[in-house]
């Protein structure tokens, strides 16, 4: 049986400066240079995955199983990011978050995001056969 350390209530969080590869125009899920759906879902995601990981036994990694979110704004290269999660929910292997992130200027997304923990070797060993 794997145990945790994981605790409802764990924060993350992460910035980064919006880029030009950070873009709808880059991603090509939009034409302009704004700080594309993809890579909000991207940060959210690795800042769920970064607050927990040091929590896990050796060998252990989380896999991301689902997302829900909304983006609110637009942001513009050059500005700041701000992702936080919390872990909402530890139901044995699946954590559950809450997801915020943030620009200069206020919230510009929030949701929900789901990841299931797993062994790294089984995961590769399963999925490459």
């Amino acid at each position: 049986m794997m145990k945790t350390e994981l605790s409802i209530g764990l924060k993350g969080n992460m910035d980064i400066e919006v880029a030009m590869h950070h873009t709808a125009a880059h991603y090509g899920s939009g034409l302009i240079e704004v700080y594309a759906t993809p890579a909000m879902i991207g940060h959210l995601e690795n800042t769920a995955q970064q607050s927990v990981q040091k929590y896990l036994p050796d060998g252990y990694i989380t896999v991301g199983i689902s997302i829900e979110v909304k983006h609110l704004k637009a942001t513009p290269v050059g500005k700041k990011v701000s992702c936080f999660t919390t872990l909402t929910a530890v139901e044995d292997r699946k954590l559950i978050f809450s997801l915020k992130a943030f620009d200069e200027d206020g919230e510009i997304g929030n949701g929900t995001h789901e990841r299931f923990i797993v062994h790294k070797e089984k995961f590769f060993k399963k999925i490459s056969s």
